[in-house]
């Protein structure tokens, strides 16, 4: 178990950098805007771009991971991620700094199809949920760091911007190094390439005593979709799709990416410093972090619906309670610093720690990849959309209204969880999968 674990952290760190290459913009945007002189759409698109690449990375993600194998694709987006911090950290002019952020959400968007799946292939059923949650834990420890070294670096020089962006290199390159330590997914070897017994050496060093097991079960499920060559779009996989479509939308119109791209400046509005409003930032950071770690405590004993249920009623409240405030101008200090806390503690609790383990387990092997490739691109599409309009929205519509619209959005995302959500903790990935349409627990 504890070389499975060290197997999770490693691959985990492609969503250590996925959270540092999101939020690490958001120390930067405002000076990238005055040296360049950008325009209020041109602002957009620099902060979205990483998003659109996002997208892109996401659609594209699963065919890597199915054609080279899981390993050799994360190790490609180790070297996505060096190449995008350094070119963005030395970009001379706009048209550059975009094309090295885009290359940064590509490899943000093949990680969040590859990592999770790749963790869930290979951990036990009975640790699956916080293993894969790892990957969320780094994601969040990305932001947290990312905000931390945004507040550290703002007053180095007129070039402050440019290391923010530039810290990605060392933790890519040793993302580079470690993932030629980790072993192949038992699941892809034997789906993909019929290598029974390196697949079995994989599962001995998982657990010696259900290796053959768990090699039957996997086996017995290529023997039943290998002669189907499936379309993900079949009739078959209606559940699933439809499942990892609203969980993903309902993540995103949540609000959660436009808090944490504009976080300084949401917090500028209520009358914050730079200062105050850069260190609210690391506030947010470290209550996203604190609160992950403690999903991951509970999701295998509590379940992933449970978490979401409770998230929803927290999200609801808070979103709604920030609403008000913007429309009643009563900013009093620091109130909606400490609302968005509650609310980040909420989502990180439910909504981040739940989506990539819950994507991952409700597709059939043979779809596995398109399946997470498509959650993982419905994901990214909404986040792009969110963070290019969020400021527009802002503008035309005021905080209040914005935010009044992420309430209601998390009130229709409480009804699904309650009416359609399945639990799936405790099973392996075959039972999960064995009966389509996925029956509500």
């Amino acid at each position: 178990m504890r070389k499975v674990f060290t197997w999770s952290i490693i691959i985990s760190l492609g969503g250590f950098l996925f959270g540092l290459d999101t939020a690490v913009i958001s120390g930067a945007e405002q000076k990238i805007q005055s040296i360049w002189n950008l325009s209020a759409m041109q602002h957009g698109l620099t902060v979205s771009i990483a998003l659109i690449g996002t997208v892109f990375g996401a659609i594209f993600g699963g065919m890597p991971s199915d054609k080279l194998g899981r390993r050799k694709t994360l190790f490609w987006i180790a070297v996505l991620f060096f190449l995008s911090a350094m070119g963005s950290a030395l970009a001379v002019d706009w048209y550059t700094f975009l094309f090295f952020r885009f290359l940064g959400g590509l490899a943000v968007g093949c990680s969040s199809v590859t990592a999770p799946m790749y963790i869930s292939e290979l951990a036990p059923a009975s640790h699956r949920g916080r293993m894969v949650a790892t990957f969320q834990f780094n994601v969040v420890f990305g932001i947290l760091i990312a905000f931390l070294s945004n507040y550290a670096l703002q007053d180095i020089g007129e070039n402050a911007w440019r290391w923010m962006l530039g810290v990605q290199v060392v933790p890519a390159s040793f993302f580079l190094g470690l993932i030629l330590t980790l072993p192949e997914s038992p699941r892809w070897l034997v789906f993909k390439k019929r290598a029974l017994d390196e697949a079995r050496e994989v599962l001995i060093m998982i657990n010696p005593i259900t290796a053959e097991q768990e090699l039957h079960a996997i086996q017995q499920s290529v023997t039943t979709s290998v002669n189907l060559q499936p379309s993900l779009f079949s009739k078959k996989y209606f559940s699933p799709i439809m499942l990892a479509i609203m969980f993903a939308v309902f993540n995103q119109v949540s609000g959660i990416n436009a808090i944490i791209y504009y976080a300084p400046r949401i917090f500028e509005m209520t009358g914050i410093q730079t200062d105050g409003a850069l260190l609210s930032s690391v506030g947010l950071g470290f209550v996203n972090f604190t609160f992950t770690l403690l999903a991951m405590m509970f999701i295998d004993r509590y379940g992933r619906r449970t978490l979401m249920l409770v998230g929803s009623v927290g999200l609801i409240v808070t979103l709604g309670l920030v609403a008000n405030i913007f429309y009643t101008q009563n900013f009093n200090g620091f109130l909606v610093p400490i609302y968005l806390f509650i609310y980040i503690a909420f989502f990180a609790f439910s909504q981040g720690a739940v989506i990539w383990v819950f994507i991952s387990e409700i597709f059939p092997n043979e779809v596995r990849a398109k399946g997470q490739a498509l959650g993982s691109f419905t994901h990214w599409f909404m986040a792009s959309v969110i963070a290019f309009t969020f400021p527009w929205f802002n503008d035309k519509l005021g905080g209040g209204n914005t935010f009044l619209i992420f309430t209601v959005m998390m009130v229709f995302q409480l009804l699904f969880v309650w009416k359609y959500m399945p639990e799936t903790k405790g099973k392996s990935l075959e039972q999960v999968t064995s009966n389509s349409p996925i029956p509500v627990s």
